[in-house]
């Protein structure tokens, strides 16, 4: 994992704090890979909150909070509600993942 443990203790705490103690959160994408360069940090989230206009809130307000904790970085949150379509992106997120 490409990240430093303060960089992972401050997106758990940030995404756990906005999305609810009980989600589920992994990293994954290029970050997740200790081989390769660069890269946007690639989370994924199965958040505790299930209405849609408490999902889009927190996805806001972590990301500002990521942005003023981790600095100016790509940051992608790919947030899996359980309630509908599942995407391909979802399955490659939770196979490949590294849980958070």
């Amino acid at each position: 994992m490409r990240l430093t443990d303060q960089q992972q203790e401050i997106i758990k705490q940030v995404l756990l704090k906005h999305f609810g103690k009980g989600s589920e959160l992994r990293l994954f994408g290029s970050r997740a890979d200790d081989n390769a360069r660069g890269g946007d940090i690639d989370l994924y989230i199965e958040p505790e909150l299930r209405a849609a206009d408490d999902i889009v809130e927190a996805r806001l307000n972590a990301l500002v909070e990521l942005h003023m904790a981790l600095g100016e970085q790509k940051i992608d949150l790919v947030i899996n509600r359980k309630a509908g379509t599942v995407l391909p992106i979802y399955k490659i997120a939770k196979e490949t993942g590294i849980r958070l």
